[in-house]
């Protein structure tokens, strides 16, 4: 009866739940770094006219994000049914 309840399941230790947390905050970094790398070079000219964003490298900016987000669920996606399909499939 112990499966029920989670005890059969050895439970990560302090130093393996802080290595998954620098971890995921690696990746998160790197993410947000891409993001802002690829859509800064795209949407905002290098030599910079006004100390504000106008309306069109604005929405150029949102539109990006949004399409960078957009292409990182997809593939995640993809990822996860590619990896169900072999488990299910038997890897054949």
């Amino acid at each position: 009866m112990s499966f029920l309840f989670g005890s059969g399941r050895p439970q990560p230790t302090s130093a393996e739940k802080i290595a998954a947390a620098e971890q995921e905050y690696e990746m998160i970094a790197e993410l947000y770094n891409r993001l802002s790398s690829t859509c800064s070079k795209k949407c905002v000219p290098a030599e910079y006219r006004e100390p504000d964003l106008n309306k069109g490298e604005s929405v150029c900016l949102d539109r990006c994000v949004a399409k960078f987000f957009d292409v990182q669920i997809k593939v995640g996606e993809k990822i996860q049914q590619d990896a169900a399909s072999k488990m299910g499939g038997g890897g054949f």
